[in-house]
């Protein structure tokens, strides 16, 4: 009796234990804690398509400051660029990682990090292209709808009452004038001139070298490296072990990576995981400004 009771005490104890190393279990890996175990990780972070906003990146890079397993972040970029703003808070994000942090970053191009995919790609140590990245497209795009052919077709004209001589700026319903189009100009050469500054300051090259390449030509990988764009050629795992190096992790580096949101058609209907797609007609402003790549 006595040993049939002290076998049901062990049962019963091996079975709370049990079920806490499995709760135990369950809160590390449900909480992301188990990030933070092990040794030395390289963060990868991914920026791929249209930029047009850079909330999603820069909550991942701070997630991974958190993480005190994390000594160098890789940076993949698959993008045409995207939103200025976007682009630049990326930039800064990526310049604080470095500078403020004391953590090396890596940009690892892929098939292509053009435009405001290689304005966050210059805020890396060290860029690595493959040689048939498409690169560069170093500018700025302005498009202006204009519907008035169309609405003049379907026998609709708009009435604007205004404020002041430019509040209506960049109408889609009519014709710029001369001296609109005059102060539209001054505003895409300056974010142009801060994307040329951005590049010459965070590449160490002599700011006239930036702007004779600052014309929107694309280069390819190989290309770019000759002209000091890119510091190598290679692909993915060349940038991880680059990192890891720069890191002075010893071997393969392990990478640690943030898993993005998974579809959700709630989010998607309530705008919480997609913002509208670039180019398609919306209820914001018909003015565009973007670091972008344009492929007719």
């Amino acid at each position: 009796m006595a040993r049939r009771s002290a076998v049901r005490a062990l049962a019963v104890a091996g079975g709370a234990g049990l079920l806490f190393f499995a709760a135990v279990f369950a809160v590390v890996y449900l909480t992301g804690l188990r990030e933070t175990f092990g040794g030395p990780k390289v963060a990868l972070v991914e920026v791929t398509g249209v930029i047009t906003d850079s909330k999603e990146v820069t909550d991942q890079l701070e997630q991974h400051l958190q993480n005190p397993t994390v000594r160098a972040f890789l940076i993949r970029i698959d993008s045409p660029g995207g939103g200025v703003a976007a682009s630049q808070e990326i930039y800064e994000e990526l310049l604080k990682v470095r500078r403020v942090h004391g953590k090396p970053v890596v940009a690892s191009m892929g098939s292509l990090a053009a435009s405001g995919g290689y304005y966050v790609a210059s805020a890396a140590d060290r860029i690595l292209a493959n040689p048939g990245t498409i690169t560069g497209s170093i500018g700025v795009l302005m498009q202006i709808p204009n519907v008035t052919e169309l609405l003049q077709k379907i026998g609709v004209r708009t009435v604007v009452i205004k404020s002041g001589a430019y509040k209506d700026l960049a109408s889609a319903t009519r014709e710029l004038t001369p001296e609109e189009r005059r102060i539209l100009q001054s505003v895409l050469d300056d974010v142009h001139d801060q994307f040329i500054q951005a590049v010459a300051d965070s590449r160490r090259i002599e700011r006239g070298r930036v702007e004779r390449l600052a014309d929107g030509r694309i280069f390819s990988g190989r290309q770019a490296q000759e002209l000091g764009l890119v510091d190598e050629l290679g692909d993915l795992q060349d940038a991880l072990a680059r990192a890891g190096a720069l890191a002075g992790i010893p071997g393969v580096p392990a990478v640690t990576q943030i898993e993005r949101p998974r579809f959700s058609l709630l989010r998607l209907l309530t705008g919480w995981q997609f913002n509208e797609p670039w180019g398609l007609a919306g209820p914001g402003p018909s003015l565009t400004l973007a670091y972008l790549l344009h492929l007719p």
